[in-house]
């Protein structure tokens, strides 16, 4: 039988997923090997080094550099608050002292008789890292962070902005193709995961930050739309550290799309359930997919997928969505894979398979265009 290679998302209702949540530095580990964790646990902490505020001592106080150790009232590991004295010149005949105060809080870490500097080191800061998925801590990496496995509903989309959010499945439409507007927004929608259908709109998202909407999943967007929301153009590469309010996950692509059929099914299955959303996403090296992740209880009737094909493999029967003109966004399963390269518009020619849509209309693309759906 005929097969080709092609780069995928998952959507999937059960697959055994596995997360290592790590910290930026050395730190703290709270969870053990074998735990059990909830997606708001705190697994790991450390304290990241305080800001650096430098004071030029000499300038300030109107001294020689090699002066500005015998003027100060600190030393070098003290403790210092904002306003403190922290030096003070000797004055003319003892009289009309200048005096330096610290302009931060924290602890004093250079002084310099070369410089005639000082560096105040800001109060250390606070990084907890969460399970993000609850599960079991399957892994332990001591100073480093865990390791957490659970078989979860996962959904990866097209795009997304925003970072880590939890909150309960809420269908806001009926129907996948229907456009998630202002109107669908409720009050009672906050701290959930509300997902709509077809194109999301920047009036309904801007009502969703309003609510306290800990996320937004659809369709599509319009890129005005998008703009409008950020207020700015977004560059290219990464996305997921925008302080937005929100997060903002896209399943199939820009423009007025509908969500696939089988996601919104699958979303709506699980509604009222827990789920851990995340929209960093990255297109360059070393690809990042937003995601929804749906926590499976032990016992769910939930089967997973077999492994009927190997990932990212193309072959009669798999099911692909077209990202290009003129059937951008269109869902359909391979019908044939034909050999030999066909010309192509153009006049290029390129190697093409032929897709049923789920319309029943049969179309002949080139390969490059489609984009495997993984999963059952």
């Amino acid at each position: 039988m005929a097969k080709a290679f092609t780069p995928g998302l998952k959507v999937t209702g059960r697959t055994t997923l596995r997360v290592r949540r790590l910290l930026p530095i050395a730190g703290d580990v709270l969870a053990k090997s074998g735990d059990h964790v909830n997606a708001r646990d705190v697994v790991a902490r450390t304290f990241m080094p305080g800001d650096v505020t430098p004071v030029n001592v000499a300038k300030k106080l109107a001294v020689p550099p090699a002066e500005v150790p015998e003027l100060m009232l600190v030393k070098v590991g003290d403790q210092v608050a904002e306003g403190q004295v922290i030096a003070r010149s000797r004055g003319i005949f003892g009289m009309f002292k200048t005096e330096l105060q610290s302009p931060a809080h924290g602890s004093i870490e250079v002084i310099s008789e070369v410089t005639g500097q000082l560096m105040v080191r800001g109060e250390p800061l606070p990084v907890q890292v969460e399970a993000y998925i609850s599960g079991t801590v399957i892994e332990e990496l001591p100073g480093e962070g865990v390791v957490v496995q659970n078989d979860v509903a996962l959904v990866q989309g097209i795009f997304g902005i925003g970072g880590e959010a939890h909150g309960r499945i809420r269908m806001a439409v009926a129907d996948p193709a229907e456009k998630l507007v202002a109107d669908h927004m409720k009050d009672s929608m906050r701290g959930e995961i509300v997902v709509g259908g077809g194109r999301l709109t920047a009036p309904a998202i801007r009502r969703a930050r309003e609510i306290g909407v800990a996320a937004v999943i659809g369709g599509g967007i319009d890129d005005q739309d998008l703009r409008d929301f950020l207020g700015y153009d977004l560059g290219v590469a990464i996305t997921g550290s925008e302080k937005v309010g929100l997060t903002v996950i896209i399943t199939e692509g820009f423009g007025d799309i509908s969500m696939a059929e089988r996601t919104f099914q699958l979303l709506r299955h699980h509604e009222g359930h827990e789920a851990s959303v995340n929209g960093a996403t990255q297109i360059r090296a070393g690809v990042m997919r937003p995601e929804l992740i749906i926590p499976l209880a032990s016992g769910s009737d939930a089967k997973e997928a077999p492994p009927t094909i190997a990932a990212g493999v193309l072959e009669i029967g798999t099911p692909v969505r077209i990202i290009r003109d003129p059937h951008f966004g269109l869902i359909g399963a391979v019908a044939s894979l034909p050999e030999q390269p066909h010309v192509l518009g153009s006049g290029s020619k390129a190697r093409v398979l032929e897709v049923k849509l789920d319309s029943g209309e049969s179309v002949v693309v080139p390969r490059a265009n489609v984009e495997l759906i993984e999963g059952s």
